[in-house]
């Protein structure tokens, strides 16, 4: 194809919905919620086709570079406002546009008759423009800007129903949690920039692989890109925001907390894979980082009886189990599972949207069961992403995840272990959850079982794509264990390194053997629990153990970190605010104020409007400047 028309369709792809968050803002109310939803889902469409028309042209080439204009140009500093479209961002590029459009579609029904349809509209439009700036972009400022934007958009929607003050308070906390990541990025450029003098990606990885860079140094730059990655994507200590931000409508969870926004720190650390390989330290930091996230999140989802507070833990494992896999090297099964993850999460996030939109906004997993006879296709959906996450074979999530452990075990057979055991633990609170929800008697009230019913087509499709995806999925990247050859390795192969194995195919299958045994047992565990037994999780605090009650508080992290950060911040702004803004600061400037009036109030005084008073006073000035001159 002629590369001028794939450059305009390099541009069109971002611009598209940035166009439609534009209509929005012009016209506002003024048009129907029909053809809001309808503008507004196309140009998303049309980006994912321009984008396949992209994946199709990258075959016989290996990228395209679009420069458009040169947007900073200062001192040795040179920002061009250029994308970068190789293999990896075409891939990102896809799982945006095409998950965005199926999240669009679905909430032209999960939203009908909300009063802010429109706005709702204009934000998901506004995010799909800025996480596509953040993976199109060539260099690391212009990926900062995206990465700022998906930033701002998050918080519009978390606090999309802003009359809900607990709303405003989850979008605050994920805004300024974001915000010290963010700050640790920018820091990380900086640094990069003074010892490389670019933020351009192609020209910093030619320099690093030429130039002597301490590694001291790399190190700093790398824990600093690191941290914010952290933020963007909810790692210890930063991810306490995540959960909270499930207060925004249940589209925004799958499209922004599961499916794109959140994996952007996972893309960041696999476009910057050089950088990251030159620097052990930091890769066995984010590897034990990785792992203790997904196995602590992974407790605290097992007590959870929020249906999308549960999922929203899920996410947190699932990333820590990704960075689990950038700490080991495995840059390819972390995107391989980046993958799957962004289909079967945004398939349970919307399958949950459709519980919730048919049970009246119930969301409390204690008060479903049973339900399976009246959401037949909400269930069989639901079934496929659960057996996808729990890595059954032969779904998608069962091959990444394969991939990530089998290179945990060529690492070091302990780390494999500790890698089974998060594996376990989500396998029993997703089993936990589909039982409570879909099987066991009904617990729903009277008036809420005469009402429910499945879901209108506009919901359901969406779904049924996402299901079969979530099937198919990980066979882009089937490993020569299976006759595989593992074609998304291949595909990005002159970017990230290749997953090398040195063990046997035996130890491989038994590997793999081991895994599923252990997930079939917690299948059958929890069925006997929550089905044979009708087990329901307890309601009062007070009757939890000393366990229980600790996961049901998350570890009491929200609390620890308003007793250590927030408590003595607000102690410290205060001191601030009454010794030094009020006493020393106000004190001067009303200080300044009050001596000026005291003596001008003072000298009014000599404006008495007494003419021989001014005379007098004439003289005595006059005589004052003849003695000064006679005795100078």
């Amino acid at each position: 194809m002629n590369q001028h028309i794939l450059h305009i369709i390099s541009i069109l792809i971002p611009i598209l919905p940035l166009l439609g968050f534009l209509i929005h803002v012009f016209l506002k109310n003024n048009i129907s919620e029909k053809l809001a939803g309808l503008h507004s889902s196309g140009w998303v469409i049309i980006s994912f086709i321009l984008s396949c028309v992209l994946f199709v042209a990258l075959n016989s080439v290996s990228e395209l570079q679009t420069d458009l204009f040169t947007w900073m140009n200062v001192g040795n500093l040179n920002v061009p406002m250029a994308f970068l479209i190789d293999h990896l961002s075409i891939l990102m590029m896809l799982i945006i546009t095409g998950i965005g459009s199926l999240i669009h579609i679905y909430s032209i029904g999960y939203m009908h008759g909300d009063k802010g349809f429109n706005r709702f509209f204009s934000y998901l439009n506004l995010f799909i423009f800025f996480m596509l700036i953040l993976v199109m972009s060539n260099n690391y400022v212009m990926m900062f800007v995206g990465w700022e934007g998906v930033g701002l958009c998050s918080y519009l929607l978390i606090g999309f129903w802003f009359k809900n003050q607990d709303f405003n308070d989850a979008a605050n906390k994920a805004f300024i949690m974001n915000r010290i990541g963010d700050l640790a990025f920018l820091l990380g450029l900086f640094v990069l920039f003074q010892h490389i003098g670019t933020l351009t990606f192609k020209e910093i990885f030619a320099a690093v692989s030429t130039m002597s860079i301490d590694t001291n140094t790399m190190t700093i730059i790398t824990m600093l890109l690191f941290i914010g990655a952290c933020g963007k994507s909810a790692q210890i200590p930063l991810f306490t925001w995540l959960p909270d931000a499930m207060a925004g409508p249940t589209p925004v969870s799958a499209l922004i907390h599961a499916a794109t926004m959140v994996t952007a720190g996972i893309y960041m650390i696999v476009r910057s894979n050089l950088l990251f390989s030159m620097t052990p330290i930091t890769l066995e930091t984010i590897m034990i980082i990785g792992i203790a996230t997904s196995i602590f999140a992974g407790t605290i989802a097992i007590k959870q009886n929020d249906i999308k507070k549960v999922l929203a833990y899920s996410t947190v494992s699932q990333l820590g189990l990704m960075f689990f896999a950038i700490g080991l090297g495995a840059y390819e099964a972390a995107f391989f599972h980046l993958v799957t993850h962004a289909f079967f999460k945004a398939l349970l996030f919307l399958g949950a949207g459709s519980i919730i939109h048919s049970l009246n906004g119930q969301q409390d997993i204690r008060k479903m069961g049973g339900i399976r006879h009246h959401l037949k296709i909400t269930h069989a959906v639901f079934a496929t992403g659960v057996m996808a996450i729990i890595a059954l074979p032969p779904f998608a999530g069962f091959f990444s995840k394969d991939g990530i452990l089998t290179t945990a075990f060529n690492h070091n057979p302990g780390l494999w272990g500790i890698g089974l055991i998060s594996g376990i633990i989500t396998s029993f609170y997703m089993m936990r959850l589909y039982y409570l929800v879909f099987w066991g008697k009904p617990r729903l009230d009277k008036e809420t079982i005469q009402h429910i019913h499945e879901s209108p087509a506009v919901i359901t499709v969406p779904l049924i794509i996402l299901a079969i995806l979530s099937i198919i999925g990980g066979w882009i990247n089937i490993p020569e264990l299976f006759k595989g050859n593992q074609i998304l390795g291949n595909y990005l192969g002159s970017i990230i390194p290749t997953n090398v194995h040195d063990i046997s195919h035996s130890t491989e299958w038994i590997l793999i053997g081991i895994t599923n045994a252990f997930t079939l047992i917690i299948i059958l565990y929890t069925y006997v629990v929550y089905v044979g037994r009708s087990i329901v999780p307890e309601t009062d605090l007070h009757l939890k153990s000393g366990i229980g009650r600790l996961l049901t508080n998350k570890y009491y992290i929200d609390e620890l970190y308003q007793i250590i950060i927030i408590n003595p911040f607000k102690r410290f702004t205060e001191f601030l605010y009454h010794i030094i803004d009020i006493k020393v600061i106000d004190g001067i400037i009303n200080g300044v104020s009050e001596s000026a009036h005291y003596f001008s109030n003072h000298l009014r005084k000599t404006q008495n409007g007494n003419i021989s008073y001014y005379l007098f006073v004439m003289a005595l000035g006059m005589g004052s400047i003849l003695i000064y001159i006679l005795l100078s």
